[in-house]
């Protein structure tokens, strides 16, 4: 004999409403994660107008602290070359064209 459901109340809310990050934390993290991008970006811009005719389309991973870019047509190839010399920094992704986007929206 099957039992029929009970309506469980929905929980709503954080999932771990204990941790929370004070504002200005989340402020200073994503202060971080735009000059970053603005690093990368700033490569990116100054390098791509002479790549791109050689290269269009191709993926290129930028460490911005030492200004390196590796390129290749795979991302995961780009990617692999630049985990070679940097195991551990942040990598900034772009593709060589006119938007640098990578990926569909």
């Amino acid at each position: 004999m099957t039992q029929p459901l009970k309506n469980r109340p929905r929980r709503r809310g954080r999932v771990f409403p204990e941790y929370n990050l004070p504002p200005s934390e989340l402020a200073r993290r994503q202060a971080e994660i735009d000059d970053f991008g603005l690093r990368c970006q700033t490569i990116w811009l100054h390098v791509s107008p002479e790549l791109i005719e050689d290269h269009y389309n191709w993926f290129i991973m930028i460490e911005p602290e030492s200004g390196d870019y590796f390129l290749d047509p795979d991302e995961m190839v780009a990617y692999q070359k630049a985990r070679q010399k940097y195991p551990s920094g942040k990598l900034g992704t772009f593709r060589l064209n006119e938007t640098g986007a990578c990926g569909f929206i």
